[in-house]
C-alpha cells in the first residue's frame, strides 16, 4: 500500500484520456513525479501541459503499448529520469464488437496486442525495478493496478475479442499479486474492473494503427458499437470517480475495484454456473427487452 503519494513517481498508460487522465490529474493535485504515456500525440500533450502547469515534474511519451522496444525505451527513461516507479497504471486499452466469426485477424491483433501485451509489457519491465528498490530500502512501497473491466468477469455476447482480452487481464493480475506475495510485502497488485463509463475507449478507433487496417464494419459490429455507446450515455459514473477509486484501492491495499458493484449480480450468477457445472446463464435475464432486441437485430428480425 502507499498512503502518501507525495514525492512518489506513477507512471500512467493511456493517459491523454479516461481513467488515465483523471489519475494523471489526481495524482498532480497529490504532488506526484508523473510519467504520461499515450499513442495519441495531441491528448498527450494537452495532459502533459496540464500536469505542468501544476507544478509537478512530468515525463510524457508517445507510446504504443502494444510494441516491446517502445516500452522498453520507455522503463529506461523512467530509469533515468525519476528511478524505479512506485505506481504503475497499465491503463492503455481499445475495444471493438461485434460475433467472435466476424472480427478478423487485425482485430485479433489490435485488441490483444493493447489490451493484454501493454499490460504483459508494463508488468515485465517495471515489476523488476520495482522490487529492486524495495530490497534496497526496507520502507519503500510499490503499487501496480491493470484495467480489466466487468467484461473481464463475465461473457456479454457480440464483445468476444474484448472479452478474451479483459480475462486475460484478470488471471495475469490476479497471479501477479499472488507471486508478489511470495517475494516481498513491499509492492502489490490490483486490477480495475469498470463498468460502462465514458472514458472515449468506445472511439478507440481513431488510434488504430495504420498496419492493422480494420475493414468494413459489419452488422453485428455496428449494433455492438449502438449498445455500447447508449450504454456509456447513461452512466452515472464518472471516470473522476473511478480514479479516486484506484487511489484508494492502492491506499488500501485493495485488490478488486469496481466502478459498478451492482455489476457483481452478473459475476455471481457466472461463478455458481461453474460450480454447478450448469449451461451459462442469460447475461440478458434481468433486462429481456435488451436480450430480444439484440436477437432481432442480428437475425434480421
Amino acid at each position: 500500500m502507499i498512503e502518501n503519494f507525495q514525492g512518489k513517481t506513477a507512471v500512467l498508460t493511456g493517459a491523454g484520456s479516461g481513467f488515465g487522465r483523471e489519475c494523471a490529474r489526481l495524482g498532480a493535485r497529490l504532488g506526484m513525479q508523473l510519467v504520461l504515456v499515450d499513442v495519441q500525440q495531441d491528448a498527450l500533450d494537452a495532459a502533459a501541459a496540464e500536469a505542468q502547469a501544476a507544478g509537478v515534474p512530468v515525463l510524457a511519451r508517445r507510446i504504443d503499448v502494444s510494441d516491446a522496444a517502445q516500452m522498453q525505451a520507455l522503463a529506461d527513461a523512467v530509469a533515468e529520469r525519476f528511478g524505479a516507479p512506485h505506481f504503475v497504471f497499465n491503463n492503455a486499452g481499445v475495444a471493438t464488437a461485434g460475433l467472435l466469426w466476424e472480427n478478423t485477424v487485425q482485430d485479433w491483433e489490435w485488441v490483444l496486442g493493447v489490451n493484454l501485451w501493454g499490460v504483459i509489457h508494463g508488468v515485465r519491465l517495471f515489476t523488476p525495478m520495482m522490487l529492486a528498490a524495495a530490497r534496497q530500502d526496507a520502507a519503500w512501497r510499490g503499487h501496480i493496478v491493470n484495467t480489466a473491466s466487468m467484461a473481464g468477469l463475465l461473457t456479454p455476447p457480440n464483445m468476444g475479442i474484448y472479452n478474451v482480452s479483459k480475462h486475460a487481464v484478470v488471471a495475469l493480475t490476479e497471479t501477479l499479486y499472488q507471486d508478489l506475495r511470495l517475494v516481498t510485502d513491499q509492492v502489490s497488485a490490483s486490477v480495475l474492473c469498470p463498468y460502462y463509463v465514458a472514458t472515449g475507449i468506445g472511439q478507440s478507433e481513431r488510434n488504430r494503427p495504420e498496419d492493422l487496417p480494420g475493414a468494413a464494419p459489419t452488422p453485428s459490429q455496428r449494433i455492438g458499437q449502438a449498445m455500447t455507446d447508449k450504454a456509456v450515455r447513461g452512466s452515472k459514473v464518472s471516470a473522476a470517480e473511478v480514479a479516486q477509486k484506484v487511489f484508494d484501492a492502492v491506499a488500501k491495499d485493495q485488490f478488486y475495484i469496481y466502478s459498478h458493484p451492482h455489476a457483481l449480480g452478473g459475476v455471481r450468477n457466472r461463478m455458481e454456473d461453474i460450480l454447478l457445472a450448469r449451461n451459462p446463464t442469460d447475461p440478458f435475464a434481468e433486462r429481456p427487452e435488451i436480450d430480444a432486441q439484440l436477437r432481432a437485430a442480428l437475425r434480421g428480425g
